[in-house]
């Protein structure tokens, strides 16, 4: 296809001269406000990572269909509880698009891990993302963890048109280089330096697969890392994907037209509706929790019961025999609550038992105030 009406990447543009604040101070101060806002609710729940898993799983699916991988947050839960914790995975049990969403969640839990043990975010760190996100299945023959050593493009496959060429390999490291440069050195607010970071490495588009998925961990780890956010617990592609269009055209115009302020105004826009958005989502999961104690408490009738509720809501999809077997209540009581919480319809089943296979439930209130 031919390249000479696409755009091509903005060399000697990064970072920009001169950001005109007076275009973009407005947006990012409500963005600003927003996201503080949001680190308050951070700090007020006695669990993020309880509470907010699901938010976890949800931009794993986002971000994953952004791209083109079809999955549900059913799909993924599913597998997630199907799967032997201590055996060996079978990916090959699975659709191709629920693993890759999989992978995402775990390639971004585990960058957690690493800068929580003093990791910084760095080249090393995004390389090993990038091993992970695509180490296993149809991804996996497009060089994990490497950079690219070919020319790479953005085409649009329905006209057969090349929109936008990134930089080239030659110059890839240098490219890389400036980024993370900029990123300790430059006084700029935190939320310019990751609305440039996030566009120049979707410009860079350093690896062969995997690029925008990446782009979109590094706004919630960079976020995390500058004590932005007390936990790592920001997720943004839901405004994407629901302006994709809007999303990809502004980014373009930077290296068109050294457009910076659009693109930063796009980006605040979109970390100040996120934010609210997630404000409200684990606003309505903390009531859920709330109002289901004292279900739960009614339905069981027994001192178990806020462990129970516990499990359901780390688990909203598992096996009874897990249920039984991790939840730290006795076996024979958790045999006695599925069968109450069924016949309150607080859960469903999915899969009835069969022979060896224990049965599957899926924990359905919290179900459905989460999935996308």
């Amino acid at each position: 296809m031919d390249t000479q009406q696409a755009v091509h990447y903005h060399y000697r543009g990064f970072p920009p001269r001169e950001l005109k604040l007076e275009k973009i101070l407005a947006s990012l101060l409500k963005a600003t406000d927003a996201l503080a806002r949001y680190d308050q609710v951070l700090q007020s729940l006695h669990s993020t990572a309880f509470f907010l898993a699901p938010l976890r799983n949800q931009e794993a699916v986002i971000s994953s269909r952004m791209e083109g991988t079809i999955s549900t947050l059913d799909e993924i839960l599913q597998y997630e509880a199907d799967r032997d914790p201590h055996g060996e995975e079978d990916s090959g049990s699975v659709r191709s698009d629920v693993y890759e969403t999989i992978l995402y969640h775990r390639a971004l839990t585990n960058a957690q891990r690493a800068m929580q043990d003093g990791y910084p975010l760095s080249q090393h760190l995004v390389r090993s993302i990038h091993q992970q996100l695509l180490s296993h299945g149809r991804d996996a023959g497009k060089a994990p963890g490497q950079y690219k050593t070919e020319q790479n493009y953005l085409a649009d496959r329905v006209k057969q048109r090349i929109e936008f060429v990134p930089i080239s390999p030659e110059k890839l490291t240098d490219g890389m280089e400036g980024l993370f440069t900029y990123l300790q050195e430059s006084q700029d607010a935190v939320l310019i330096k990751t609305a440039l970071m996030h566009l120049e490495f979707e410009a860079l588009h350093p690896f062969k697969d995997g690029n925008g998925r990446i782009g979109r961990m590094l706004i919630t780890l960079y976020l995390w890392s500058t004590g932005t956010i007390s936990a790592p617990h920001f997720y943004i592609s839901g405004y994407m994907e629901q302006h994709k269009d809007a999303y990809i055209d502004t980014m373009r115009k930077v290296s068109s037209d050294g457009n910076w302020e659009d693109w930063c105004n796009f980006f605040f826009k979109a970390v100040e509706e996120q934010a609210f958005r997630n404000i409200r989502t684990a606003g309505n999961i903390r009531q859920l929790y709330e109002d289901m104690k004292p279900v739960f408490v009614d339905t069981l009738s027994s001192k178990w019961s806020t462990q129970a509720l516990d499990f359901m809501f780390s688990n909203p999809i598992f096996k009874n025999s897990r249920f039984r077997s991790e939840s730290g209540i006795p076996t024979p009581t958790a045999t006695r609550f599925t069968r109450l919480l069924q016949e309150r319809n607080i859960i469903r089943t999915i899969q009835d038992a069969s022979g060896r296979r224990p049965a599957l439930y899926a924990f359905e209130p919290l179900l459905e105030l989460v999935r996308v």
